[in-house]
């Protein structure tokens, strides 16, 4: 289980520019997958009804099926980003973080965004796992 200093240096280093968010997110995974002696490692995704842990990002085009991105974060990761983000953009049109961050602490699992983007080509998905 990944301690909360430990946490708050990889996150202290990605504010500095020090690493990138892909190699924070890469980082608190393998923290938060190193077992420690007292407790087994947890699984690597949520079971069925269990509480969602990664925010995953896809944009697949819609000609060819093939993917674009593929992007997953821990979701530990996405509210530390969340938290930083309305220091500098407290408002955000359309976005209500307050409701956003309650359905991130719910656990709950399921499609936040799903979209066809007709013009570009793209579907593109923004769901809890």
């Amino acid at each position: 289980m990944i301690s909360r200093e430990e946490r708050l240096k990889v996150l202290e280093m990605l504010q500095e520019g020090k690493i990138t968010a892909e190699e924070a997110a890469r980082l608190l995974e393998a923290l938060e997958a190193t077992p420690s002696p007292k407790t087994p490692p947890p699984p690597p995704t949520a079971p069925p009804g269990g509480s969602g842990r990664w925010l995953r990002v896809r944009i697949t085009d819609t000609d060819t099926g093939k993917v674009r991105a593929n992007i997953r974060l821990p979701l530990n990761l996405v509210s530390a980003g969340i938290k930083m983000g309305m220091r500098f953009t407290p408002e955000v049109e359309g976005l209500d973080v307050n409701r956003l961050m309650d359905f991130i602490r719910s656990g709950e699992t399921g499609t936040l965004v799903d979209v066809f983007d007709e013009e570009d080509g793209e579907h593109v998905e923004v769901f809890i796992e």
